[in-house]
């Protein structure tokens, strides 16, 4: 299988931060400060209701729009979810699903993770699927296993010809919010165990064109160094990417 160009992807994660108006305003100001920036693709991860207003505030630049969230069904009663369909529909071309913070808090799994995931792909949109371990399994030494085995279970059933629309991003739970890293070669290192599960899967050639992202606390300090890594093909950014600044910095970063 041919894959496209592999490009570097700036994801900012803004998590239930933003009212609509504030949305528009950090938008504007992200723009302002990347116009221009071609090298890599760039993406924000709005709240659900931020989603109309940021749709028309990205529209004619370079700025993707990506969702937080998706559900698996297409339409029924599931109070307070949204389908891929309604995604879509709104102008979306990106959603996150496994984020760290959906396994610890709202009871996300690795089967559901996939099941939103393969709705999310067969709706015709870009997904990016979060793998990463906890503290407490990587002082036990088992973060490639719990890597490889969550990684594994997030592409089942999903088509070699659906790659093309797959990010993964690692995203060490222990680094969420922390203000916490893996050093550059650790986070490589992880990332490339995730390369060599979608190798052993799909193949080299789908494996190198894998865009795999480093989620656990990118900011503009550090972001360089893990952006120069091999197995690093972006960031999935949490905090810095409330900063117009800070994100720019990435951005630039990652051209």
């Amino acid at each position: 299988m041919s894959t496209r160009k592999k490009r570097k992807v700036i994801a900012g994660n803004w998590k239930m931060n933003m009212t609509p108006s504030e949305a528009k305003e950090l938008i504007s100001g992200i723009y302002s400060r990347i116009k221009g920036k071609k090298g890599c693709d760039v993406v924000v991860c709005v709240p659900f209701v931020d989603i109309p207003v940021a749709a028309a505030a990205t529209k004619g630049t370079i700025i993707k729009l990506g969702a937080q969230n998706v559900h698996f069904e297409q339409k029924g009663a599931y109070t307070g979810e949204i389908s891929a369909s309604m995604l879509k529909e709104c102008g979306v071309q990106y959603v996150i699903v496994g984020h760290s913070e959906r396994r610890e808090y709202f009871g996300e799994t690795d089967e559901t993770v996939n099941k939103r995931a393969k709705a999310a792909l067969e709706a015709g949109l870009n997904v990016i699927i979060c793998v990463g371990e906890k503290l407490e399994e990587r002082e036990a030494g088992i973060t490639g296993e719990v890597v490889s085995r969550q990684t594994k279970l997030a592409l089942q059933d999903i088509p070699v010809t659906m790659m093309q629309n797959v990010i993964i991003a690692y995203e060490p739970v222990w680094a969420i919010g922390t203000g916490k890293t893996a050093s550059n070669e650790d986070a490589d290192e992880v990332c490339g165990i995730i390369r060599a599960v979608v190798s052993g899967k799909y193949g080299k050639s789908v494996a190198r064109g894998l865009v795999i992202q480093y989620g656990g606390s990118m900011n503009a300090k550090n972001c360089e160094g893990l952006l120069a890594m091999n197995n690093i093909d972006g960031g999935l950014i949490g905090g810095a990417s409330l900063k117009p600044d800070d994100f720019a910095v990435i951005v630039n970063a990652a051209q």
